[in-house]
């Protein structure tokens, strides 16, 4: 079944299975790469940032683990779909900006890095803009 949104038919289940594979990006990086420590690459980069936050590096990755599980349950719930586009666009820019910026030895390959979020933020937007 579709429905019209704005003059565009888009299939609610589509959606709703776009919100979830979104969701379980920001989830997978918060809870396997930042809260339990899955992937060492995010606290290399975490430890190369300016002094003071690669002081409190822990934290720093235990806050950002904890924002991420929040941002994919906030997708899976569908509400207000175009403020949450703009949280992970916001986040996504100062986390890869801070990343090539200061831990660009700990990223494997920042190119692959790059065209991966931006396909995420274009799918992101793909549920924002469906509005459902």
């Amino acid at each position: 079944m579709t429905e019209q949104n704005r003059g565009k038919y888009i299939r609610v289940a589509t959606v709703i299975a776009a919100r979830g594979i979104v969701a379980c990006v920001w989830i997978y990086e918060g809870l396997w790469c930042k809260l339990l420590s899955g992937c060492s690459s995010h606290a290399a980069i975490i430890r190369s940032l300016p002094a003071l936050i690669a002081s409190v590096a822990d934290r720093v990755l235990f806050a950002l683990g904890t924002g991420e599980v929040a941002l994919g349950l906030w997708i899976l719930s569908g509400r207000t779909p175009r403020a949450a586009f703009w949280a992970q666009a916001i986040l996504l820019v100062i986390m890869n900006g801070g990343g090539l910026i200061w831990g660009r030895h700990a990223i494997a390959d920042p190119t692959s890095m790059v065209i991966h979020n931006v396909v995420l933020l274009a799918l992101a937007w793909t549920i924002a803009d469906a509005g459902t």
